[in-house]
Protein backbone atom coordinates (compact mmCIF):
# COMPACT_ATOMS: atom_id res chain seq x y z
CA UNK A 1 0.00 0.00 0.00
CA UNK A 2 3.05 2.65 0.67
CA UNK A 3 3.96 2.60 -3.19
CA UNK A 4 0.33 3.31 -4.21
CA UNK A 5 0.64 7.43 -3.90
CA UNK A 6 4.09 6.87 -5.39
CA UNK A 7 3.25 5.92 -8.53
CA UNK A 8 0.09 7.90 -9.05
CA UNK A 9 2.09 10.56 -7.97
CA UNK A 10 4.59 10.23 -10.60
CA UNK A 11 2.14 9.10 -13.49
CA UNK A 12 0.49 12.16 -12.35
CA UNK A 13 3.41 14.52 -12.80
CA UNK A 14 4.10 12.80 -15.85
CA UNK A 15 0.95 13.45 -17.51
CA UNK A 16 0.66 17.31 -16.75
CA UNK A 17 4.57 17.36 -18.30
CA UNK A 18 3.15 15.65 -20.91
CA UNK A 19 -0.09 17.75 -21.69
CA UNK A 20 2.13 21.15 -21.10
CA UNK A 21 4.80 20.19 -23.39
CA UNK A 22 1.72 19.38 -26.51
CA UNK A 23 -0.09 22.46 -25.38
CA UNK A 24 3.21 24.80 -25.80
CA UNK A 25 4.20 22.68 -29.16
CA UNK A 26 0.19 23.58 -30.59
CA UNK A 27 0.48 27.07 -29.74
CA UNK A 28 3.77 27.42 -31.47
CA UNK A 29 1.58 25.65 -34.40
CA UNK A 30 -1.04 27.82 -34.33
CA UNK A 31 1.16 31.51 -34.00
CA UNK A 32 3.13 30.02 -37.17
CA UNK A 33 0.21 29.71 -39.32
CA UNK A 34 -1.26 33.08 -37.96
CA UNK A 35 1.40 34.96 -38.89
CA UNK A 36 1.74 33.43 -42.40
CA UNK A 37 -1.67 34.36 -42.78
CA UNK A 38 -1.28 38.04 -42.01
CA UNK A 39 1.59 37.59 -44.06
CA UNK A 40 -0.86 36.31 -46.86
CA UNK A 41 -3.01 39.03 -46.43
CA UNK A 42 -0.66 41.86 -46.78
CA UNK A 43 0.82 40.45 -49.66
CA UNK A 44 -1.63 38.94 -51.75
CA UNK A 45 0.84 38.37 -54.70
CA UNK A 46 2.92 35.83 -52.81
CA UNK A 47 -0.10 32.91 -52.88
CA UNK A 48 -0.08 32.09 -48.97
CA UNK A 49 -3.02 30.04 -48.15
CA UNK A 50 -4.29 30.26 -44.83
CA UNK A 51 -3.15 27.30 -42.83
CA UNK A 52 -0.36 26.48 -45.21
CA UNK A 53 3.47 26.08 -43.77
CA UNK A 54 6.40 28.04 -45.74
CA UNK A 55 9.86 28.90 -45.41
CA UNK A 56 10.47 32.11 -45.00
CA UNK A 57 13.60 32.52 -46.24
CA UNK A 58 11.86 31.10 -49.89
CA UNK A 59 9.75 34.28 -49.38
CA UNK A 60 12.39 36.44 -48.82
CA UNK A 61 14.28 35.17 -51.67
CA UNK A 62 11.11 35.90 -53.90
CA UNK A 63 10.92 39.17 -52.80
CA UNK A 64 14.87 40.12 -53.68
CA UNK A 65 14.28 38.35 -57.01
CA UNK A 66 11.86 39.94 -57.99
CA UNK A 67 11.92 42.40 -61.34
CA UNK A 68 9.42 45.32 -59.66
CA UNK A 69 12.19 45.62 -56.89
CA UNK A 70 9.96 46.93 -54.56
CA UNK A 71 11.21 47.62 -51.09
CA UNK A 72 9.66 45.80 -48.75
CA UNK A 73 7.22 46.86 -45.86
CA UNK A 74 8.66 47.22 -42.40
CA UNK A 75 5.96 45.63 -41.01
CA UNK A 76 6.17 42.94 -43.80
CA UNK A 77 9.57 41.91 -42.59
CA UNK A 78 9.00 42.09 -39.00
CA UNK A 79 6.47 39.20 -39.55
CA UNK A 80 9.11 37.32 -41.08
CA UNK A 81 11.73 37.60 -38.16
CA UNK A 82 8.68 36.73 -36.26
CA UNK A 83 8.32 33.62 -38.40
CA UNK A 84 12.01 32.56 -37.97
CA UNK A 85 11.91 32.86 -34.77
CA UNK A 86 9.25 31.03 -34.12
CA UNK A 87 10.72 28.44 -36.29
CA UNK A 88 13.93 28.35 -34.50
CA UNK A 89 12.04 27.78 -30.90
CA UNK A 90 9.59 25.35 -31.84
CA UNK A 91 12.19 23.16 -33.86
CA UNK A 92 15.14 23.55 -30.76
CA UNK A 93 12.36 22.11 -28.23
CA UNK A 94 11.69 19.61 -30.37
CA UNK A 95 15.43 18.44 -30.53
CA UNK A 96 15.79 18.33 -26.37
CA UNK A 97 15.72 15.45 -24.47
CA UNK A 98 12.49 15.02 -22.52
CA UNK A 99 10.44 16.93 -25.34
CA UNK A 100 11.63 14.67 -28.07
CA UNK A 101 9.75 12.24 -26.32
CA UNK A 102 6.44 14.10 -26.30
CA UNK A 103 6.96 15.13 -29.76
CA UNK A 104 7.29 11.81 -31.16
CA UNK A 105 3.90 10.94 -29.04
CA UNK A 106 2.14 13.65 -30.24
CA UNK A 107 3.42 13.49 -33.88
CA UNK A 108 4.69 16.33 -33.85
CA UNK A 109 7.00 17.54 -36.74
CA UNK A 110 10.30 19.88 -37.50
CA UNK A 111 8.86 23.46 -39.31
Amino acid sequence: MGYIPLFLTMGGACLLFFLTVKNTLQKKLILQRELFAQLGNAHPALGLKSGELADPDKIMDSWKTAPEKKSVPQKSLDLIRELKVNRHQYNALIKKAPYNWVAAIGGFHAI
